[in-house]
């Protein structure tokens, strides 16, 4: 399953992917763009066994070739339709792929929401559309439960500006470039020299409409740890952003090294004020 979704008037894009195999195992994988440029990206595989989806896979498959009302090898729901899908409405992809015989079907329909929230109601153009939502809507329930929700549930977009493993500029923690009046805000300039050098001018940001965001953790002792932005949530009273600290597991740092972590993006200038939560921590298995 593929759905790509406009957030933030099209300025934005949530693109999700779900590719589930028979024998068991399925990776989804949520990335979040602004202005046609990647911000972040989040990877979930299952924690169960594998093997226990396998019956789950088969069911699917059974119901959306014999159940009636759900069966997609059918005129009533042609292949070669590819719809526009204007305004704030998604576009969810449906892929069966056979590999042993190389051989595949695909429906491409348009729906209200997300791959967690999308329903058969609101899907469309034609009436078979519901029945392509519908098996996206199984689909999503076998893997993920009915209780998972996106990574990215109310963020607005925001796209990276500079990512790594440490920053020139040695931020202690996160900063906030946001400018009241359109011009560069304070701190910028002298921010941006440190840590860009000479490239420090090669790109523009539209400080009337657009706020840099320096997600920062200060300073780590050792190699392998990294920090990244994963929502900008309006809240009642101003923003609040979201930051992920990944940290390798125990025993498996490669090095003892003083890194400076960042995850420096772009996103829509929402109001003030803009504050960072505590960063969550998350552990990293050895080898990923």
């Amino acid at each position: 399953m593929e759905v790509r979704s406009p957030v933030f008037g099209g300025t934005g894009v949530l693109e999700e992917s779900l590719l589930w195999t028979s024998r068991g195992p399925w990776v989804l994988a949520e990335r979040i763009s602004y202005g046609g440029v990647q911000g972040a990206e989040t990877i979930r595989r299952p924690t169960l066994n594998p093997g226990e989806l396998v019956q789950e896979y088969a069911s699917l498959i059974r119901q959306l070739n014999e159940t009636q009302g759900l069966r997609l090898f059918v005129d009533a729901v042609p292949q070669d339709l590819n719809p526009t899908c204007a305004g704030t409405r998604s576009q969810l992809a449906v892929t069966i792929r056979d590999t042993f015989r190389d051989e595949q079907a695909r429906w491409v329909r348009c729906v209200d929401g997300t791959l967690f929230t999308a329903s058969p109601a609101s899907a469309g153009p034609d009436a078979g559309a519901s029945r392509i939502a519908t098996a996206a809507q199984l689909a999503r329930s076998f893997t993920l439960g009915d209780n998972l929700v996106s990574t990215y549930l109310g963020t607005v977009p925001f796209s990276t500006l500079d990512q790594g493993p440490t920053s020139t500029a040695r931020p202690s923690g996160p900063i906030v470039f946001r400018s009241s009046d359109g011009a560069v805000p304070p701190g910028w300039s002298s921010f941006a020299e440190l840590h860009f050098g000479e490239a420090a001018t090669d790109f523009e940001v539209d400080w009337e409409n657009e706020m840099v965001l320096l997600g920062a953790i200060g300073r780590r002792l050792e190699a392998g740890g990294s920090v990244r932005v994963q929502r900008v949530l309006p809240i009642d009273q101003g923003t609040r952003i979201e930051l992920v600290e990944r940290v390798p597991g125990d025993f498996c740092s490669p090095a003892a090294q003083e890194n400076w972590p960042f995850h420096l993006v772009v996103a829509p200038r929402t109001a003030p004020p803009v504050i960072f939560n505590q960063p969550v921590v998350e552990r990293v298995p050895c080898g990923a």
